[in-house]
């Protein structure tokens, strides 16, 4: 009679045991996922890609479709790169977003800058750190004028073109102040957009005047806040818990890789995916001058 009384406990005891080895989506627990988008926005070479829409899309997708999930996590550490691509990543978050009706939450970690920034704003609220760099909302660019060390080395120029403007800006030709010209206004209507997207997004948010946000300085974390550019200092962790409990699962959405990602075409091209010596002296060439492009793009926010 006695086992009787406890046969409905000991089968909730194990009902409760089996519930606890599913996964946190099937439990009930609130889920937050979590994407991380680091590193140089749109700088892809074979052996160094970037972020890119192509890249982060299904990402994204399986973050924002995810069951029982009350909001998406982003972890921005960018210092920016193509604003086409910082763009199109933009408008598929607030896609998703409004598709899903989930609020976007995110968490700057060293900078969010440049494109990086622009990213960051497809949040609802972005939170950071007292020492991140966030802002840089400008457009720049540069090249290098060698014609003098051609000149010196002995090596004679030979470009042939069709098109008045097709060598514009070529870096073995003398500067041409028409050209120069020509890049700031393409380099004003990209700013524009830019200034459009934050004001946009960040609304009676934004604190500072315009001749203070939008110059593309950047600051730390505290002064971010206080110019509206982010919402709060926080980070991931204690912001979820607060929100959504202590209970709150936050796994981490990230790419496929490993075998499998490659026979079926979605591994992205690295070290790994290219026979030693491939790529020859030219590309191991334009690979050098990435890598210094891109190490100039972190130092200039200090990293």
């Amino acid at each position: 009679m006695v086992d009787n009384l406890t046969q409905p406990s000991d089968a909730a005891g194990l009902f409760d045991r089996l519930k606890a080895l599913l996964p946190a989506r099937l439990r009930g627990v609130p889920v937050v996922p979590v994407v991380r988008l680091s590193g140089v926005i749109g700088a892809v070479t074979p052996l160094r890609p970037g972020l890119t829409l192509a890249g982060v899309a299904k990402v994204l997708e399986r973050a924002f479709s995810m069951r029982n999930a009350k909001a998406v996590a982003l972890v921005i550490n960018s210092p920016g790169g193509s604003p086409v691509q910082s763009r199109q990543i933009y408008l598929r978050i607030r896609q998703l977003a409004a598709e899903k009706k989930l609020p976007v939450l995110v968490f700057v970690e060293d900078v969010a800058a440049s494109g990086g920034y622009m990213i960051a704003c497809a949040g609802d609220e972005i939170f950071c750190d007292p020492s991140s760099i966030l802002g840089s909302i400008g457009v720049v660019g540069g090249s290098f004028g060698l014609q003098d060390l051609i000149k010196k080395i002995g090596i004679e120029r030979r470009l042939y073109t069709a098109g008045e403007h097709k060598a514009m800006l070529d870096p073995f030709l003398p500067e041409n102040p028409d050209d120069v010209a020509r890049l700031k206004k393409i380099q004003r209507e990209i700013h524009a957009l830019f200034i459009s997207l934050v004001k946009d997004s960040r609304a009676t948010r934004l604190k500072g005047a315009d001749d203070v946000l939008f110059t593309g300085e950047y600051w730390a974390g505290d002064s971010a806040v206080t110019l509206g550019l982010a919402d709060a200092i926080g980070d991931l962790r204690a912001v979820l818990r607060t929100r959504f409990g202590d209970k709150v699962a936050t796994p981490v959405v990230a790419p496929a890789s490993g075998l499998l990602s490659g026979l079926l075409g979605r591994r992205a091209a690295g070290a790994g995916s290219l026979a030693a010596g491939s790529l020859g002296w030219t590309g191991l060439a334009e690979e050098l001058i990435s890598a210094v492009e891109t190490r100039a793009i972190w130092a200039r926010f200090g990293f």
